[in-house]
């Protein structure tokens, strides 16, 4: 009980530090700006729908992928790895993704598809740290992985369709030091399945 435990809330603060719903806040109040409340609420429930079934899948799969392309786990956590850590590198340096605004276009509801659900919040990283956390997993760890994501998803509903009242409550600088401080998470949860792999390439592990 207490591996489970521990596993859950790594599992949890992964996904926080990933997904980062209070940063993620301010790109889809940027990418729905002007839209009517009905509109963006749509938008907010499917995009976060998506991104659940979209890692769910590669939850569910992603064994089975390993098998079909032949993936060893220590070269899956060391890659893993290293794109975790530029992803967390990327948020401390402040560097901005291509994908996180739209200039110029007229609201519509298939960017609940691209780029909200995908890659904002089913992006490589979090696929990545979803299949590293089954892989060579037993049946109740997958099944919570998906109910850990699944409430994750749900969290950034809520924080989606609050998105308005707090940015007016919090600001924005507090957002950007708390961007921060999620790179520095991601970059140390990306150092350590890279040294995971290592470990386990060379046998120093089980």
């Amino acid at each position: 009980m207490d591996n489970l435990i521990t596993f859950s809330i790594a599992v949890f603060t992964a996904f926080f530090a990933i997904t980062n719903p209070i940063s993620n806040m301010t790109v889809f109040l940027s990418l729905t700006q002007g839209a009517s409340k009905k509109t963006k609420q749509d938008i907010n429930k499917r995009s976060n729908f998506i991104a659940f079934i979209i890692v769910a899948v590669f939850v569910l799969l992603g064994k089975y992928i390993f098998e079909l392309f032949n993936i060893s786990i220590p070269a899956f956590k060391i890659t893993g790895g290293i794109l975790i850590f530029f992803i967390g590198f990327d948020m401390l340096q402040s560097k901005q993704s291509n994908v996180k605004t739209i200039d110029n276009v007229d609201i519509d509801e298939n960017i609940a598809v691209s780029p909200l659900a995908i890659p904002i919040l089913a992006g490589p990283g979090t696929i990545v740290t979803a299949m590293n956390f089954v892989a060579k997993a037993e049946t109740i760890h997958i099944v919570l992985v998906i109910a850990i994501f699944g409430s994750m998803s749900l969290l950034t509903y809520f924080t989606f369709r609050l998105s308005d009242l707090i940015v007016k409550i919090v600001g924005n600088n507090v957002i950007s030091v708390i961007g921060k401080i999620m790179g520095l998470i991601i970059a140390i949860i990306g150092t350590g399945m890279i040294i995971t792999g290592i470990k386990l390439a060379f046998n120093f592990i089980a």
